[in-house]
């Protein structure tokens, strides 16, 4: 699939000082207490995962990628955490029409994703994949109401709900090597789409990620 970046009318947040993204984010005080002045993103990044606080690291990459871009991750995700076998109708439906945005993010396909959301359920990962695509702009009020835009960080909040639950499915044992692949995956994505210029001192690849 080929993604674009956004186009936005003020600062994105990718370009905000990491302290005001971080708490967008929600990230917890001991995250924010490894911020450093003049830090790279991709450096505070790699402090949560060095911490073991995989689920801040996603969440700050959740609010700082673009929101289309954000919802592939967690399609992916949820993709993963579908159960072995022949998967619920509910969360296929989910799935499908979350790809249809990312295809072709129409109002239609904007619309149906949300519907789907509501089948699936916004406690599974492929629901809260699908409501991310719904809250990635337009209205949020009925077809037929006065428009009402989404709050500007409800895409990353839905993104997060995605890969950590997608993440809680699998074996409880593995929940935090499961957490870890999944911020890895978001530190790749914001790597391939050049979400910030490289570090001046580039951060060494954790060693899972070395040895792929």
């Amino acid at each position: 699939m080929t993604v674009t970046t956004p186009t936005y009318a003020a600062s994105p947040p990718h370009a905000r000082p990491l302290a005001e993204l971080a708490e967008a984010a929600e990230v917890e005080e001991e995250g924010r207490a490894l911020l450093q002045p003049r830090q790279h993103p991709l450096e505070f990044v790699r402090a949560l995962t060095g911490a073991g606080r995989h689920a801040d690291a996603i969440r700050f990459l959740a609010h700082a990628i673009p929101k289309r871009e954000a919802v592939w991750w967690a399609w992916m995700a949820a993709r993963r955490a579908l159960p072995p076998g022949d998967p619920p109708p509910k969360l296929r439906g989910a799935l499908d029409a979350t790809e249809r945005w990312l295809t072709q993010p129409s109002e239609e396909h904007r619309r149906a994703a949300m519907a789907a959301a509501e089948v699936a359920g916004l406690g599974t990962a492929a629901g809260c994949a699908a409501l991310a695509a719904f809250l990635s702009g337009g209205s949020i009020a009925p077809p037929d109401a006065p428009a009402v835009p989404p709050g500007e960080f409800l895409t990353a909040k839905a993104v997060t709900g995605a890969v950590l639950s997608a993440a809680a499915a699998g074996d409880p044992e593995k929940l935090p090597e499961t957490l870890r692949a999944s911020a890895e995956q978001g530190v790749e994505l914001a790597q391939r789409i050049q979400l910030w210029p490289p570090p001046a001192t580039a951060p060494a690849a954790p060693a899972a990620a070395a040895g792929r």
